[in-house]
């Protein structure tokens, strides 16, 4: 090998090393693992091995990786919601269909979902996390009314109080799944759904 292909061949350190999703990727790792509050620009460059002028040329702030992040995650929630109801005119459809597209994007996103359920809303971009995972869970909420009207739900549980129900445990698989580990993705959304909707079933 020449040494113009040696030199091709090396791994690049600094800006041109990394992508603007790279970059993300490992400072949702950081958040994670240390919080966000606990965070320092100055951690996130020590992290990826880069300057902060080049952290910033992917960048414009902390607060701007929070937000991207977040919104990853919940643009793919609300995607589940929308393709539900476009593709599902039966409420109990919708709600199957939810369940398993819920546990997909948990499962393919697992670092921002994370990262979106440890959210308390401190920050103008955490309120508005917040914002959009309660009109999520308003919209899941009434899918799941509708779904007690047509009778696949049992009436005596509040709507609101099932929705919570399902997504507790949609959302405790972020304290144990592992990518590549034993557990299909796709088999862990049966599973879910056999253990809520099952319970929740009218008699």
């Amino acid at each position: 090998m020449s040494q113009a292909e040696t030199a091709a061949a090396a791994p690049r350190r600094g800006r041109p090393g990394y992508d603007r999703d790279q970059v993300l990727a490992v400072a949702v790792k950081v958040f994670n693992e240390h919080g966000y509050d606990a965070t320092s620009v100055a951690d996130l460059t020590a992290a990826l091995g880069l300057t902060k002028s080049a952290l910033y040329h992917h960048f414009e702030s902390k607060a701007a990786i929070l937000e991207v992040a977040l919104n990853d995650a919940l643009d793919g929630l609300e995607r589940v919601v929308d393709d539900a109801v476009a593709q599902h005119p039966l409420a109990a459809d919708r709600l199957r269909s939810i369940v398993r597209g819920a546990v997909h994007v948990l499962t393919a996103k697992l670092p921002s979902v994370t990262l979106l359920l440890r959210v308390r809303g401190n920050g103008e971009v955490e309120l508005a996390a917040l914002r959009r995972r309660r009109a999520f869970d308003q919209r899941v909420t009434a899918i799941v009314a509708e779904a007690q009207r047509e009778g696949l739900i049992r009436g005596d549980v509040d709507a609101a109080v099932a929705t919570r129900l399902i997504f507790g445990m949609i959302n405790s698989v972020v304290e144990w799944y592992r990518p590549g580990g034993p557990v299909d993705p796709d088999e862990l959304g049966e599973d879910i759904l056999r253990a809520t909707l099952d319970g929740l079933q009218s008699r």
